[in-house]
């Protein structure tokens, strides 16, 4: 036999893991030294024995089909990846094991080398790891609502106070430039947040039919105001097609590109089209921007990874298009990038086409005068209702502000709300989800309704109709625009 003597015989009990040979029959012919560290078995109690004397009893059935299936096409292997293998100790102890498995040739027959090595410490690593991920995941879920609540009272506030400074020149020029801090804290935050949600597996995403012109729709009243802040156009070409995917988070990852876009676009504009390419949709975001060198194209997606501009500094933390790639990876979407330096940038961004029913139709609404409106504001945050409050009345509406839905109740029947503004968490168990219907249901009218809430996760929107989901933290002017929005929705 191969293992009578010699160098073979020395090298195996030289391997620094438990090693077993068996033969044809399953039976142990060999074990080295380390066995019985691992096992609890001599090497001379083990010689003789079935292999299957190392597993326990109930995956016995399951390891002899297994045998016979690498006899048939024999070669050095894992054993059972992606699954947990469990050996048992002598004294009756089960533990995680890994196994790497070798044919050998013989004069008596074939021969299978099985390099056994206990796999609890790592095991123990790896649990210990994703537990720590998981905390680390709800600390930031836990904080998440904390952390944007004073910065959106902060926007609110600011955006009161750019329309109490009126002629103040020096005054506006304060505020405009704290606005641009707080937009860049709150970006910062956002984005931070939500590769967390992503990486913890929060986030599932609900695939349906979706219009992209709805889509559309919201990442024009997104980014316009800030393309045009910079003297850049954003065009966004009506589409008719549907698409197979989630459409909030479709909003999200295309937002980052759009929102990328502008950033690294200095003349000139963005694109937003829309083409069918049999049973796939090609959505491309086009911008006429400084472009991506060759080599750094693959590398954009990493995170804080941020191109090398020599005296510009980079905005942001380089994290925008790390989520667009989680986000693809959600949605089952591809990316493709076309770039030039000093020409712009293409992303292409590929989905499964669906077909429309005519329920996706849209159907014309009614527009209302274009001034004001009665507004209900319910949350909680005292100091975030009392700003939400300040800036709608300086914008000319008529304002109410409930912290519960027994408050709601008391001013929706006094007074029936044009729009309610709600955060979507309430304290005593309440949620906003809860008020409105608790309001829709007294007044019988689908009264629309804008969820300003801190939570990144995905949230109960199937439930409601007639509803917009907006996350703080919000510029006042945005808000203010989808106010306008819900309440006029025929105005363009």
């Amino acid at each position: 036999m191969i293992l009578s003597g010699g160098l073979a015989t020395t090298l195996l009990e030289l391997a620094p893991d438990a090693t077993v040979v068996v033969d044809a029959n399953g039976t142990i012919v060999f074990a080295n030294a380390r066995t019985e560290q691992t096992f609890g078995y001599s090497p001379a109690e083990l010689t003789g024995l079935s292999v299957d004397t190392l597993l326990p009893s109930r995956l016995r059935t399951a390891h002899v089909a297994h045998r016979a299936q690498f006899s048939t096409a024999p070669k050095p292997r894992p054993m059972g990846r992606d699954l947990t293998l469990l050996g048992l100790h002598k004294n009756g102890r089960e533990f995680p094991i890994e196994i790497s498995l070798s044919p050998v040739p013989s004069e008596d027959g074939p021969l299978v080398v099985a390099a056994i090595r206990d796999a609890t410490v790592r095991r123990d690593t790896e649990r210990q790891l994703i537990e720590a991920n998981r905390a680390k995941s709800r600390l930031l879920a836990a904080a998440s609502h904390d952390l944007r609540q004073p910065v959106q009272t902060l926007n609110l506030l600011n955006r009161a106070a750019v329309r109490h400074a009126g002629t103040n020149a020096a005054l506006r020029n304060v505020l405009e430039r704290q606005q641009l801090a707080l937009d860049t804290m709150a970006a910062l935050l956002t984005s931070v947040l939500d590769i967390s949600k992503l990486d913890s597996g929060a986030v599932k995403p609900e695939i349906v039919a979706c219009p992209l012109e709805a889509v559309f729709d919201r990442l024009r009243s997104d980014y316009e105001p800030q393309a045009t802040d910079k003297g850049l156009g954003l065009r966004v070409e009506p589409t008719a097609e549907g698409g197979l995917t989630d459409p909030e988070l479709l909003r999200r990852l295309l937002g980052n590109l759009i929102a990328n876009a502008i950033r690294y676009t200095l003349n000139g504009g963005i694109d937003i089209t829309c083409r069918c390419r049999g049973e796939k949709l090609d959505v491309v975001v086009r911008d006429t921007g400084i472009g991506i060198p060759a080599d750094q194209t693959e590398r954009i997606f990493e995170e804080f990874y941020q191109i090398d501009h020599g005296a510009q500094r980079p905005e942001g933390l380089g994290l925008g298009l790390s989520i667009v790639r989680r986000l693809a990876l959600l949605l089952n979407a591809s990316i493709r990038i076309d770039s030039e330096t000093g020409v712009g940038t293409t992303f292409t961004v590929t989905l499964p086409r669906a077909e429309l029913s005519r329920s996706h139709s849209l159907a014309a609404a009614a527009a209302r005068g274009p001034n004001g409106g009665r507004v209900l504001v319910v949350d909680d945050e005292s100091a975030v209702a009392e700003a939400t409050g300040m800036l709608l009345e300086l914008e000319g509406f008529d304002v109410r502000v409930a912290s519960c839905e027994r408050e709601a109740l008391e001013h929706a029947t006094a007074a029936a709300p044009d729009i309610i503004i709600s955060d979507y968490h309430l304290r005593g168990g309440e949620t906003g989800l809860g008020v409105v219907n608790a309001i829709r249901h007294r007044l019988s009218a689908k009264i629309p309704v804008i969820f300003v809430t801190g939570d990144t996760g995905k949230l109960e929107k199937g439930r409601l109709d007639n509803a917009r989901f907006l996350s703080k933290p919000i510029r006042a002017d945005e808000l203010v625009a989808a106010i306008h929005a819900q309440i006029h929705p025929g105005a363009r």
